[in-house]
Parts: structure tokens; C-alpha cells; sequence
């Protein structure tokens, strides 16, 4: 009974010893993987912002107002901001590709996950950058033209038409890398609904005076011409 407790126990030791010996040379390629990682994650980053300075994107981001959001939200400026999130995109992956060496086959799903979600999320950024710098277009020409057409509380509708386009951004970019779709969906198209229905209420209520004087001021009545100042052919 001894020397089969004993056998049993020299044959468990003996597999401890084997999995340790398997296991140690991929456990130290993935540390490998993740050092190698984090430095060309760090290089990327310092040459993303580079790139992003000598490209005056500071500039663009100061005429657009998206350094003083930043500011208010104690977020970096925008070209440190697009360093990090490339240094943590290049780094992360990294280090997917280093836990896949060790052969965990829950974890090879999460990786395959991730690289396709990263195209995903590159296309949300953009939407983003590109869907605020045209509400901030769309909020200066309303502004200038509602001024022009001597429009009353121009500040108000140009900033709703901002506010609103930055919903819409905001939804299409939650949509495209599929964070609770439905949810998302549902949640934009109450809100909007809401929205407009409050504000046609709103404007129907309490601003019909408005409303007469805009429609005066683009329509003006014409009054029908006296028949006796006609002036007839010879």
C-alpha cells in the first residue's frame, strides 16, 4: 500500500515537473512578446505625437474648441490624448498575441475578439473627430446665419443645432462598435423624439408671438394694388 502511495506520488511530481519544463520556455516568450510590446507601444506613441505636432492637429483642435472640452473635462490635450490611445492599441495587442502563446484556449476566442474590434473602434474614433468638427461647422453657420436673418436667441438654436448633431455622432459611433446596440438605438430615438416634441410644444406655447414676427419678417404681406392708380395702354 506504501509503494503505491508512493509510486503515485513520484508520478504526480514527476508530470508537475514535466508541465513546468513545457510550460516555462512559452512563459518566457511571452514576456518576451509583452517587453517587446510595451517598447515599440512607446515608440509608436512618441512618433504619433510627433507626427500629430508637426501637423499643427494642436492648432486644428484650438480652432475647433476641442482643446478647451478637453481642458474642462482635465483630459490631456488632443495629440497626447491620440498618442496614448495608439500606445494602449499597439500594447494591449501585444499582449494578447504574448497570453496566446501559452496555449489558454479561452483566451485565443478573446483574441480573436479583440482584433476585430480594434477596426471597429478606429472607425468610431474617427466618426467622432470628424462628426464634432462639423457640428462645430454647422453651430458657427447657424449662428452667422441666424444673426444675418436677425433670427431671436440665435445662440439658442445654433447651440441645439450643435447639441444635436453631437448626439447623432455620438450614437453612430457607440453603434458602429456594437456597445448595446439596441439600447443605444432605442435610447437616441426616445431622446430625440423627446427633443423635438418638446420643443415644437414649447415653441408653439410660448413663442407664437416669435414665430409671427419671423414669418412677418421672411413673408411680408403685399397689399393688392388700387384698380384706379392702374394706368392703362394708349
Amino acid at each position: 500500500m506504501t509503494e503505491m502511495v508512493f509510486a503515485a506520488l513520484q508520478e504526480a511530481f514527476g508530470n508537475f515537473l514535466r508541465s513546468v519544463a513545457a510550460f516555462l520556455p512559452r512563459a518566457l516568450i511571452t514576456v518576451s512578446i509583452v517587453l517587446a510590446g510595451w517598447l515599440i507601444a512607446t515608440i509608436c506613441r512618441r512618433a504619433t505625437r510627433y507626427l500629430l505636432t508637426r501637423m499643427g492637429f494642436g492648432r486644428l483642435c484650438d480652432r475647433q474648441g476641442v482643446t478647451e472640452l478637453l481642458r474642462s473635462a482635465d483630459l490631456p490635450p488632443a495629440e497626447a490624448l491620440a498618442a496614448s490611445a495608439v500606445f494602449w492599441l499597439v500594447w494591449v495587442g501585444f499582449m494578447l498575441s504574448g497570453v496566446d502563446v501559452l496555449g489558454f484556449a479561452a483566451l485565443q476566442g478573446l483574441l480573436s475578439e479583440f482584433a476585430l474590434f480594434v477596426p471597429r473602434l478606429l472607425v468610431a474614433v474617427v466618426i467622432l473627430v470628424v462628426g464634432f468638427v462639423l457640428a462645430n461647422v454647422a453651430w458657427r453657420a447657424t449662428l452667422l446665419a441666424a444673426v444675418n436673418a436677425k433670427v431671436p436667441s440665435p445662440r439658442v438654436l445654433s447651440g441645439t443645432v450643435r447639441g444635436l448633431a453631437l448626439i447623432l455622432t455620438a450614437a453612430m459611433a457607440l453603434d458602429q462598435i456594437a456597445v448595446a446596440r439596441t439600447i443605444v438605438l432605442t435610447a437616441f430615438a426616445i431622446a430625440f423624439g423627446a427633443v423635438m416634441l418638446g420643443l415644437a410644444i414649447a415653441f408653439g406655447v410660448g413663442g407664437g408671438g416669435i414665430a409671427r414676427r419671423i414669418l412677418d419678417h421672411w413673408f411680408p404681406e403685399r397689399t393688392a394694388p388700387d384698380p384706379s392708380e392702374k394706368v392703362g395702354h394708349l
